[in-house]
């Protein structure tokens, strides 16, 4: 039985989106996760959704506890992971409000835990890697998005950097350089802590900004990114309940 874990980014943890809803502490061995689990259903399909920064937004991204938060969906029974995440925009292409379901990222973080496996005291674990996003998942998702007639790239790189602050000029052309479409704070390390555990993993990104690589626009700010995220946020709660229905096969 399908059971879909849904880890909302900023301006998309709202507990409204589920019918039935409850509210449930989960402990793990890695300390609390971010937020309770709110359990319920989208269109029939069992749900669970966190709030990666709290339920007030206030955990920075190198704070979000992403081991506990990968463990709690575990825990609680979830079978597949999608997250949702405003992203900047690498590529001229891609523009404000586009969707991009990634494909590969570049973990461009220097203080997260991104595994489970610290110690190879009970043998070695190296995780593969090549594909960090499941491809039926992606598929649900890029069909869903289009089939809503939105904006949708069906691949990109994802850079995910440290934070809180964002990019230089400098570092922003160079992930333009090293192939990067769109660029986040969040993602990577809850791919690779998915991967690790085995539970299907893919997100939604949406384009709010271009970075601070486009001289001809003005740089990056959180005001802006929140002015764009939220005037979309009801089309990516659009494509969350088509794609419950879809894996679910409903």
């Amino acid at each position: 039985m399908v059971k879909l874990g849904i880890i909302g980014g900023s301006g998309l943890d709202d507990p409204d989106i589920l019918s039935d809803g409850s509210s449930a502490e989960v402990t793990t061995p890695y300390g609390p996760p971010s937020s309770p689990v709110c359990q319920g259903k989208i269109g029939g399909v069992p749900v669970a959704l966190l709030a990666r920064h709290g339920k007030k937004h206030t955990l920075s991204p190198t704070q979000v506890n992403y081991r506990a938060n990968i463990y709690a969906l575990k825990e609680i029974g979830a079978t597949h992971i999608i997250a949702t995440t405003a992203c900047g925009s690498l590529r001229e292409e891609i523009g404000r409000g586009d969707f991009v379901i990634p494909d590969q990222f570049i973990d461009f973080t220097r203080r997260r835990n991104t595994t489970f496996f610290d110690s190879f005291e009970n043998g070695a674990k190296h995780t593969g890697m090549a594909d960090p996003f499941d491809e039926g998942l992606r598929r649900a998702l890029i069909d869903c998005s289009r089939s809503l007639g939105f904006r949708t790239h069906e691949k990109g790189t994802l850079v995910t950097i440290e934070g809180p602050r964002f990019s230089t000029r400098a570092e922003s052309k160079m992930f333009r350089l090293w192939g990067g479409d769109i660029i986040n704070m969040s993602v990577a390390p809850e791919a690779i802590l998915a991967n690790e555990l085995g539970i299907p993993y893919a997100a939604v990104a949406m384009s709010t900004d271009y970075d601070c690589w486009k001289t001809d626009e003005a740089p990056v700010s959180w005001d802006e990114i929140l002015k764009v995220f939220r005037r979309n946020a009801d089309n990516v709660k659009r494509i969350l309940i088509a794609a419950a229905a879809r894996i679910a096969g409903k």
